[in-house]
């Protein structure tokens, strides 16, 4: 499904931790994770500032309303400069519109540009949709485990 003329998605980095971005996550980062304690402005500002994370934010429409968000973050390691995806929510409401393509698009692209040998994130196993976007935007399965301490 296209989003309706005059309602394209755009994806740009958050520059700064405005009281409207503040809102938006306090409205999206539930859709993501029940146990995600809401986001400060000066916890966001903090995410905002660090040289290796990019926060990318989508908006639709005239009033630029904030309609999904995706963490990119980098950083180099022995083996070369590696990037990770965290944290992508899509509004329920905006789902469906090409806003996790974009927001997607936008952290590839970035991550070339940092010279990223790889990029990688993990998906939930329930989350079907989100794997058939990731993986028509190019992204292949590895056969790996991924391992967790709670420390």
């Amino acid at each position: 499904m296209m989003p309706p003329p005059g309602n394209e998605v755009e994806v740009v980095l958050a520059t700064q931790a405005s009281a409207a971005l503040v809102a938006a996550f306090a409205r999206l980062l539930p859709q993501l994770s029940r146990t995600a304690a809401p986001l400060t402005r000066e916890a966001l500002d903090e995410i905002i500032r660090c040289p290796c994370t990019h926060l990318f934010i989508a908006t639709m429409g005239s009033d630029k309303r904030i309609v999904g968000t995706l963490t990119l973050v980098h950083f180099r390691i022995p083996t070369g400069v590696r990037a990770w995806i965290e944290d992508v929510v899509v509004d329920e409401q905006a789902r469906g519109l090409k806003v996790g393509m974009a927001l997607t698009h936008a952290a590839i692209v970035k991550s070339r540009e940092l010279g990223a040998k790889t990029l990688d994130l993990t998906s939930n196993p329930s989350r079907l949709s989100a794997h058939h976007l990731y993986e028509s935007a190019g992204f292949v399965m590895r056969d790996t485990r991924v391992y967790r301490h709670q420390g």
